[in-house]
């Protein structure tokens, strides 16, 4: 048996993508700003440059977003460490995967349509959906259809990858994410869209949520749960299917 690439771990790449263009290391706007404001004096690309620095240094964090991949919409709702821990759910137009990486194996238990969708022109498909249904599917953690969805460090590391894209974004006013006052930071897109990054003003200036509005892509995400342990359990073995069992047996 052999899925395809798991939808959600695009998701979790095009979460990531979102944030290349909020996220810079030049001068930029410096918003004025003035002794009472947060980050009085500092530019907003500076901002944003501290924020990639600050997540990308945090123990853990948990990303909830929606997207479109493909045309389709897809929500992602996944706690992450810096040891590739993790927990969460992928929904892809219904498509819905619970998925957990612990001791380096990387379970996956979806729905009936994730797995028809999944086994889609499959020889004996219903065979196989028959002895997945219900259960947690183990695979190797280096498996190619999941490669990059619990790695914390590689998203974060992408937001870093274009800094050309990142310069010029603009300070704007306060607001609240999850209950935390954040500053906006925006820039507009080269196709007409509006990018804001969301960077906490108080404690860590973490990231806690970036968006894209308008264009071809729109998405928004939010970001939190930093440094909140990352303990996902296996699953007990009667729940369990072994990939590679499974496709010694034929499926």
């Amino acid at each position: 048996m052999r899925v395809r690439r798991v939808s959600g771990a695009v998701g979790v790449t095009v979460l990531a993508a979102a944030l290349l263009a909020g996220c810079g290391d030049g001068e930029g706007d410096d918003g004025g700003g003035g002794s009472g404001k947060p980050f009085a004096g500092d530019s907003a690309d500076r901002i944003a440059s501290k924020a990639v620095a600050a997540t990308k240094e945090a123990d853990s964090l948990r990303v909830k977003g929606n997207m479109r991949q493909e045309g389709k919409p897809v929500s992602v709702d996944l706690a992450v460490d810096q040891e590739k821990n993790c927990e969460g759910t992928i929904d892809t137009a219904g498509a819905e995967a619970e998925v957990r990486h612990t001791n380096a194996t990387f379970y996956l238990r979806g729905n009936e349509e994730y797995w028809k969708n999944a086994l889609k022109n499959r020889p004996g498909s219903e065979k196989t959906l028959s002895k997945v249904s219900g259960k947690w599917v183990k695979m190797p953690a280096d498996d190619a259809s999941t490669a990059g969805m619990c790695d914390k460090q590689g998203l974060v590391a992408s937001m870093d990858e274009k800094k050309s894209e990142r310069k010029g974004m603009k300070k704007g006013g306060t607001t609240t994410v999850d209950g935390k006052e954040a500053i906006a930071l925006t820039k507009k897109g080269s196709g007409g869209e509006t990018n804001t990054m969301y960077v906490a003003t108080e404690g860590k200036p973490y990231i806690l949520r970036v968006t894209v509005k308008g264009g071809d892509a729109p998405n928004d995400a939010t970001f939190g749960d930093y440094g909140k342990p990352v303990s996902p359990k296996a699953p007990d073995k009667g729940e369990t299917v072994d990939l590679k069992e499974l496709a010694a047996s034929g499926g």
